[in-house]
């Protein structure tokens, strides 16, 4: 492909992505000063290197899944955010109490308004982590944090209020059974063991067993929930677009958005954290959608956060608004 060509690659990718209309080459012709018979005879050979192909309720042209591959691979160049934009997402990350999963989730939010499609993040699933510890921290007036860490080094914690009656030294010394007797056991399955191993033990030896049962149950509870978690922002967004203006392809692409298998179809198992694109049959997950990944892996969280659109998606845009949240996870890190 020569440099003219390139170009009115660009020119037919960014024009369909905006106006979501055919290209024809009256458009081209007025852009690029060249005659009809000239951008005719590009664009037919763009059309037979299978980079733009015919729309049938137009004479125009549209990008084929090639041609936006082409595009992103080598024409494209990320967009700045706007300064408004950025200080929507700068909120967020200068906000030191919120822990990395709840400063992944506003962003989602924010994402998905600055580029009106569906966010969504999938946390690692807790089956790859075994218990390591879990403490009891008291604070004051009657408050105590639980604190549970696993092999793989991810730190949860979860914050009780206890009655005045829950003698402290009892929970301290649960804490010490569980840790004695549960080591090593994957996370999901320690609920199970507390009720038929734990439970019996502390019922012979504290008064209060059942409130002290319930506060470890729900913190390994709380941790599970928190790390199997697939949280999806902006459905309606994406379905807003005008691709999908048919009933039928709306119901299907929202059974699909609801189905928590479809949505980790998305996952793919590899430790790259830098941003990928995946088009149309490439996505696992539908032939009529992009989606725009990276994965992340802080303080021992492990994740994916994707952007799904059209594969008419402002690719510049999204590609800009990720490079900004994977820098502010590279400096968290360091």
């Amino acid at each position: 492909m020569d440099e003219r060509q390139k170009a009115l690659l660009k020119e037919i990718v960014e024009g369909y992505i905006k106006e979501a209309k055919p290209i024809g080459s009256k458009h081209l012709c007025d852009k690029f000063k060249c005659s009809s018979a000239t951008i005719r005879n590009e664009m037919a050979i763009l059309e037979s290197l299978g980079f733009i192909e015919k729309n049938h309720i137009s004479s125009g042209r549209i990008p084929s899944e090639r041609g936006y591959k082409y595009y992103v691979e080598n024409l494209m160049k990320p967009k700045e955010l706007t300064g408004e934009d950025m200080l929507k997402l700068q909120t967020i990350f200068s906000n030191q109490n919120l822990l990395v999963s709840e400063a992944i989730a506003a962003c989602l939010e924010i994402i998905s308004d600055i580029t009106n499609y569906t966010s969504i993040s999938l946390g690692k699933e807790s089956f790859n982590n075994s218990l390591k510890q879990i403490s009891i921290i008291p604070l004051e007036d009657n408050k105590i944090v639980a604190l549970v860490c696993t092999d793989k080094g991810i730190v949860k914690n979860k914050q009780f209020t206890i009655a005045k009656d829950i003698n402290l030294k009892e929970l301290m010394k649960t804490s010490e059974i569980i840790n004695k007797m549960l080591i090593g056991t994957p996370i999901p399955d320690i609920s199970e063991r507390l009720e038929y191993e734990i439970k019996p033990i502390i019922s012979r030896e504290m008064e209060q067993y059942e409130a002290i049962y319930g506060i470890f149950y729900e913190a390994f509870n709380d941790f599970v929930k928190t790390q199997e978690n697939v949280h999806v922002v902006g459905k309606s967004k994406m379905l807003a677009q005008p691709e999908y203006n048919d009933s039928d392809e709306i119901k299907r692409l929202i059974s699909k958005l609801e189905d928590e298998n479809s949505i980790r179809r998305i996952v793919k198992n590899d430790e790259d954290k830098n941003i990928n694109i995946y088009i149309g049959s490439e996505t696992e997950f539908d032939d009529n959608v992009t989606v725009i990944k990276t994965n992340y892996n802080l303080g021992g969280e492990e994740g994916t956060i994707a952007i799904i659109g059209p594969k008419r998606m402002e690719y510049d845009r999204v590609v800009g608004v990720l490079n900004i949240l994977n820098k502010w996870l590279e400096e968290k890190g360091e």
